[in-house]
């Protein structure tokens, strides 16, 4: 049986309907797919947007790849830290879209 990728979903929550349908294409491909929180309707305090970023992190630990949702091109400062943290722990990031400054 073929090994299975891990894939952690990255990317501004502004493009979460873009997530949500990769990660289902990401999946119908044969990969586990651990995805963001969608939804959330609520302001978040700064406590809970800590928590948050510190359960990402957990995320990408647990994975064998990241995929950054990166519609036309936008990168925020977040996603940014999580693609930069992932490089340290030697994960593969794959991009939806190859953006200039993070060609590899």
């Amino acid at each position: 049986m073929e090994k299975i990728k891990v894939i952690t979903i990255c990317g501004s929550m502004r493009f979460q309907d873009e997530q949500m349908r990769e990660a289902m294409r990401l999946e119908l491909e044969g990969n586990a797919v651990i995805s963001c929180v969608y939804g959330i309707k609520k302001e978040l305090s700064e406590n809970d947007i800590a928590m948050l970023e510190k359960m990402h992190k957990k995320k990408i630990d647990l994975c064998d790849a990241i995929f950054v949702v990166n519609v036309d091109g936008y990168v925020g400062n977040a996603t940014k830290n999580e693609i930069e943290y992932a490089k340290q722990l030697g994960k593969e990031v794959i991009w939806l879209e190859t953006p200039k400054e993070y060609k590899e």
